[in-house]
């Protein structure tokens, strides 16, 4: 479900009054209602796209059970894993992958080309698959029992605030509350909830919607615009895709509140980070936490040699490209992650000692850098991403400069806000607190200033979360 539609508007509470009309005590009624929902939901878009969700919960379900039973648990993980993630190549990645492969070949004299697939990519795809074989991993090294509760383990894949952009759940984390008593209401975590869905709302359709409407004319035409323009949409994507991905993942933990459970933490104001390092301890937590401990760590981590280290820092962030997209552009950006961080490591520089001073310097660069690196994100191939660059770094005023007064003075007022806010949160959460003050009536005005603000200036044109493709 998309959170800022109408639909979600209309159904949302008619589906959490259903919810707690359903007495605590009748525990697997409220997961089959909760299963039920969320399966519907989810074939809203492609109702056959539901059997690949399924496949993959049953493959799972059945490889985790029989990890804990066989002899040879390698063979079944092996196996258990191409399974899961089968899908997943066939549908992101095998276009990208027969192209790269024509490609060579034909650089080479070979003339050999399969034909291409023309199937959009299941909702979500990733984010299941990749929780799915989490949880196949955590049996495998027993830090997780295995679920025999098919009822359960199917809603832990499929619960409809997170299945669509994360967060990436851990089983550890949610499939115990799946399995006890909740609340039949609990006021105060509903209220939360709703306050941290109204701030996402806010950061969505008021900051990223309308970032989103300078950025999506100038990018894709910088060829016909100035350095300038460039770098201002280049910055205005940054904050887009921020406020884009970080309000859904708070929407998405709001409405889990609201109905009684506790989901991953997945942006801590990343944009104040210190290094790159630091960024990726703040930025999508769910998935670079998934990847120290399902691929980073495998690897060897940091318990080896300095240079395989290196390598490991560097494999890790090209999974973590490769994850996003079926393009060299995403490759590249994680691979630019991957670098940097290591620098950071060779120079010592992952966290700040230099004082306030030094701590804002530091800051400023590494959003430079970040900003940078989403320009290889943003664009469809590499020679536009080096196209806007140099772009950037042409001074002459001979291409036109785009101004769009409403997006500037809507934009501010709403850019101040979430910078407000989260500079609040990073360095004085509790003296000047909203959304969270103990005061009853502060809170109740912040959330009604926030919707006031929501329908005054939001782009209320339901438009798709951006990482609702990967």
């Amino acid at each position: 479900m998309i959170f800022n539609s109408f639909n979600f508007i209309v159904l949302f509470p008619l589906l959490f009054l259903l919810y707690y009309a359903i007495p605590m005590r009748y525990c697997m009624m409220r997961n089959l209602y909760l299963l039920i929902v969320s399966y519907l939901l989810y074939m809203q878009w492609k109702p056959v796209y539901a059997l690949i969700l399924l496949g993959v919960t049953f493959v799972t379900y059945l490889a985790a059970i029989c990890l804990e039973k066989t002899r040879h648990p390698k063979r079944i993980l092996t196996l258990g894993v191409l399974l899961a993630l089968s899908p997943l190549l066939f549908f992101k990645y095998y276009n990208f992958i027969n192209d790269s492969v024509g490609e060579a070949l034909s650089a080479m004299g070979l003339n050999f080309h399969l034909r291409g697939i023309n199937l959009a990519i299941p909702l979500g795809i990733s984010f299941f698959t990749f929780q799915s074989l989490g949880y196949l991993w955590d049996v495998y090294y027993q830090r997780q029992k295995a679920e025999r509760d098919f009822l359960v383990y199917m809603l832990f894949l499929s619960f409809f605030p997170s299945i669509v952009s994360g967060p990436i759940n851990r089983a550890s984390l949610v499939i115990p509350q799946l399995r006890k008593l909740r609340p039949q209401f609990d006021y105060d975590k509903v209220a939360e909830g709703m306050r941290l869905l109204v701030w996402g709302m806010f950061m969505k359709v008021v900051v990223a919607d309308r970032m989103g409407l300078y950025v999506d004319v100038v990018l894709p035409d910088y060829e016909n615009n100035t350095g300038v323009t460039c770098l201002m949409a280049s910055v205005l994507y940054s904050i887009q895709i921020y406020a884009d991905f970080g309000g859904y993942s708070l929407m998405a933990i709001g409405v889990g509140k609201m109905l009684g459970f506790e989901l991953t933490e997945n942006f801590r104001r990343p944009y104040f980070a210190v290094s790159v390092t630091d960024f990726w301890h703040r930025w999508h937590i769910s998935l670079s936490t998934w990847l120290r401990d399902y691929v980073y760590i495998p690897l060897g981590g940091s318990r080896c040699s300095r240079l395989r280290n290196y390598w490991n820092i560097f494999v890790t962030f090209l999974v973590s490209g490769i994850w996003h997209g079926a393009n060299w552009t995403f490759i590249v950006w994680g691979g630019i992650h991957g670098v940097c961080q290591i620098i950071e490591k060779m120079l010592g520089q992952q966290k700040c000692n230099y004082g306030w001073l030094g701590r804002s310097v530091k800051i400023f660069i590494t959003f430079i850098i970040i900003n940078f690196a989403w320009i290889v994100f943003r664009m469809p191939t590499l020679a536009d991403a080096w196209g806007v660059i140099a772009r950037i770094f042409d001074f002459t005023l001979s291409k036109k400069l785009f101004v769009d007064y409403y997006a500037f003075i809507y934009g501010g007022v709403a850019l101040a806000l979430l910078i407000s806010k989260d500079s609040i949160d990073e360095f004085c959460p509790d003296r000047f607190c909203l959304l969270n003050n103990r005061r009853g009536w502060v809170r109740m005005v912040s959330v009604f200033v926030l919707l006031l603000l929501i329908m005054a200036i939001g782009v209320l044109g339901a438009d798709q979360f951006i990482y609702a493709s990967f």
